[in-house]
């Protein structure tokens, strides 16, 4: 059978973040550095998943020292 209309896809991980913190209503600016921080430790990861991410990559985020 070939559907005319495909299945939506997940929304991505940000958006379920931003939508998430709007559920809790939380502010704006703390949207914004809850964002800012997951992209940072995302590309600090090698722009991995953070499901795919475990406690190794959480310790050597949190231990760098540029």
């Amino acid at each position: 059978m070939n559907d005319a209309h495909p299945s939506p896809r997940p929304p991505r991980l940000l958006q379920q973040i931003r939508e998430r913190i709007k559920t809790l209503h939380y502010s704006y600016r703390t949207e914004q550095a809850y964002v800012y921080w997951i992209r940072f430790i995302i590309r600090f990861s090698g722009t991995r998943h953070p499901r795919e991410m475990g406690k190794t990559e959480v310790e050597r985020f949190l231990t760098f020292q540029p």
